[in-house]
């Protein structure tokens, strides 16, 4: 076999490599987009249960990304948001 025989077979085996590395990829997203849905539907319906057993569902939603903040940030953002309800008259 001739050295661009060879040079051609070895680029055809990297190129195999490569397509199979893509279909590879491309198979895990989609598989993790799927568990992703069924997550999303999985907390659409403990929201829808929240709802129904009387809970505010906003608050809910804003005490979920609350939670998930540091402490000083969270400390941070319900004073600046205290002092722009004052400044619009919205506090006692």
């Amino acid at each position: 076999m001739s050295n661009a025989a060879a040079a051609d077979q070895q680029d055809q085996g990297a190129t195999r490599f490569a397509k199979d590395q893509l279909k590879a990829f491309v198979e895990r997203i989609e598989r993790l987009e799927e568990e992703k849905k069924a997550l999303a539907d999985d907390i659409k319906d403990v929201y829808g249960e929240a709802k129904a057993m009387g809970f505010d569902v906003k608050a809910l939603r804003v005490i979920i990304r609350m939670r998930k903040e540091d402490t000083d940030e969270r400390k941070e953002h319900e004073a600046i948001l205290e002092t722009y309800l004052h400044a619009l008259g919205m506090l006692n």
